[in-house]
């Protein structure tokens, strides 16, 4: 064990923040720390190094264990360069290897005695120096420079003309290289693009230490950690696995505390009608037998209500009519601002029902196509047109459309004024704003507050189709996981830019990569873009071909596919039809089932029966739980 936290305990002005929380970390663990916005895991992370003073509780670290903390903000005054800076961690092995370059020059020189003595010295010092990997001292340095991003001549810049987000990055590189027994990590994907994300991954996956994270970014937990703290209300709880199985493990729990409510319910309300027919009948033995059972039922420990405890948004997409097949048509778009080219000859189309994800590096012109399409900004050559019956609605990263000077209810009333107080009121409850919180000004909220007022707006439009921006920007893991499953339930047609992996992997039917100014097309999730990036690396082929004009009809990939390839896929798009049937079939047979159940708890004889219950009960249970896996695979099977 190199870290153990017992019982801690940290308020500010009276509000309890982190309460008796307990946890340790393994010597090769790499943990998260996950949690609503808001929850302390930042406060956590301060508890644990000393930074904050704790209220209650210890902290107790492996003696003599080295440790290394990257905040989210972290400062840099230095006139060095980004390789001064890096190099300054390696400085003890830079004097070792001087000393070793004296020495060796002595050795020639000497004799006898003397020369013994300084083979000894320098055999001894050359063990120390392989110890501490002093060969691959400085390429260590180059790779963590290249690694987070910088080129070769950033490397010489100076730390005082490099950005905020720059100097962490940096610090992170800074961290790396000093390979602390345990680093923790405040989201360190921050200021990071995609490739040096990946190459964090795969850094801290073989990383010999500790490693303890905060991070939104799922995909990057699913890749690197084995262990999940959930901070909630003040309180950790663990759990062993990544973050896919944490989330499955965690639904699975609170399924069974939901049906162990309900059906304590059910007893209860069994007991008490039993208890009210006993006193009804108004003898001695019926009214203590009454009291009795009266006593019993006062020593139940009442399970909490879930349904009251858990309060997410009410998020889902319906649209007021269904467009046209053919919802979009780019065609030779291109823009450019100056000398800055972004992209040139674009051609892609969009039918009804996909949701489909634009990918690329920063600064490739992802933003600025929703935008062109959204008619927000003209482009320089080419057209979009929009099929029937299509009516967009667009969420802007930014916020953009809100107004700043509104308060909620205005923001929402003076769009849509045809809406009551009331139904305002309980829109904006849907989406957690209760109470005064409705009379905030746009302002002063938080970015993941404006989020939500953004998506209320996009759910209001009823549009069929979509066009998000960077939808998970500042939304807590909960809520991101709301919007997946409204996206994968909603019928029109999504058009999102997003850096989410995690995302785009659960809500993407097909993605455009935009690179080198033009679109690669992957017919498939995250999962199949990696899978598919990966083959032609290893086959040396370039994927940076645009997708061709025409690509709409059958949704091609850039390259055409051979005749065994189409084969396999007819067939697998026949046994997914197939598959689909069925799964249909057993819904509609599941969903009768359930009605019958539900008239055999209304039979007078069923009512009186406490155990007859708790059988038709369980049956219920059963048909549900089956019912719930034929959802959730004939959405797979639809998508």
């Amino acid at each position: 064990m190199i870290l153990n936290a017992a019982h801690l305990k940290k308020s500010f002005v009276g509000e309890t923040v982190i309460d008796d929380a307990s946890f340790f970390l393994n010597e090769h663990d790499k943990a998260a720390i996950v949690g609503p916005n808001g929850a302390g895991k930042s406060t956590l992370l301060n508890l644990l190094t000393g930074e904050l003073p704790r209220d209650e509780g210890e902290v107790t670290l492996k003696k003599d264990c080295t440790l290394g903390y990257l905040h989210q903000d972290n400062t840099l005054d230095s006139e060095l360069t980004i390789e001064e800076e890096l190099t300054k961690v390696i400085q003890p092995i830079l004097d070792l290897e001087a000393e070793l370059s004296l020495m060796q020059r002595e050795m020639k020189h000497a004799e006898g005695a003397a020369l013994e003595k300084l083979l000894a010295a320098y055999t001894e010092a050359e063990h120390r120096y392989e110890l501490m990997d002093g060969y691959a001292a400085r390429s260590r340095v180059t790779g963590i420079i290249r690694g987070l991003g910088f080129s070769e001549a950033d490397a010489t810049r100076p730390l005082s003309s490099l950005s905020g987000g720059q100097k962490t990055r940096v610090f992170l590189g800074k961290l790396l290289l000093e390979q602390p027994d345990l680093i923790l990590l405040d989201e360190p994907t921050n200021h990071l693009d995609l490739e040096s994300i990946e190459w964090l991954e795969t850094y801290l996956m073989n990383y010999a230490g500790a490693v303890l994270i905060v991070s939104h970014d799922r995909f990057f937990l699913d890749r690197i950690v084995n262990k999940i703290f959930d901070l909630n209300h003040g309180k950790v709880t663990s759990y062993d696995g990544n973050y896919t199985q944490f989330t499955e493990k965690k639904e699975a729990l609170a399924e069974a505390a939901a049906r162990a409510y309900e059906n304590q319910q059910v007893e209860i309300k069994h007991q008490e009608a039993v208890i009210q027919k006993l006193r009804a009948f108004n003898r001695e033995k019926s009214i203590k037998r009454a009291e009795s059972r009266e006593k019993l039922l006062d020593k139940v420990e009442r399970l909490d209500n879930p349904y009251e405890a858990k309060k997410d948004m009410a998020l889902y997409f319906t649209p007021d009519e269904v467009s046209g097949n053919d919802v979009l048509s780019v065609e030779h778009l291109s823009k450019a601002f100056g000398d800055n080219v972004l992209f040139s000859d674009l051609n892609f189309s969009l039918k009804r029902g996909e949701h489909v994800a634009i990918m690329g590096g920063n600064g490739t012109g992802k933003t600025t196509l929703l935008k062109i399409i959204n008619g927000l900004l003209p482009p320089d050559n080419g057209t979009v047109t929009l099929g029937t019956k299509v009516f967009c609605s667009y969420y802007d990263q930014e916020h953009q459309v809100l107004h700043p000077e509104k308060t909620l209810f205005e923001e929402l009333q003076d769009t849509w004024p045809d809406m009551t107080n009331t139904e305002v009121r309980n829109m904006l409850a849907a989406f957690l704003f209760t109470g005064d919180d409705v009379f905030k000004r746009i302002r002063d909220l938080s970015g993941g507050e404006r989020g939500r007022v953004s998506l209320a707006k996009l759910m209001l439009s009823h549009a069929n189709f979509l066009l998000l921006d960077e939808p998970t920007n500042h939304l807590d893991m909960e809520s991101k996981e709301i919007l997946e499953r409204a996206i994968r339930a909603f019928p029109g047609t999504v058009l999102y830019v997003s850096h989410d992996r995690y995302f785009i992997n659960r809500t993407a039917t097909r993605i455009l990569n935009l690179t080198e100014h033009c679109l690669v097309n992957y017919i498939g999730n995250y999962d199949y873009y990696l899978e598919k990036k990966a083959d032609a690396e290893r086959a040396a082929i370039p994927v940076t071909a645009p997708a061709p004009k025409g690509e709409e009809n059958e949704g091609s990939s850039t390259s055409a596919e051979d005749y065994k390839t189409q084969k396999a896929q007819k067939a697998a798009e026949k046994k997914r039809r197939a598959e689909l049937e069925a799964c249909e079939q057993r819904i509609a047979e599941l969903e009768e089932t359930l009605r019958g159940i539900e008239e055999e708890f209304l039979l007078p004889e069923n009512q009186r029966d406490a155990a007859a219950l708790l059988a038709i009960q369980k049956r219920k249970d059963s048909a549900e739980e089956e019912l719930a896996d034929c959802y959730e695979r004939w959405e797979t099977l639809a998508d």
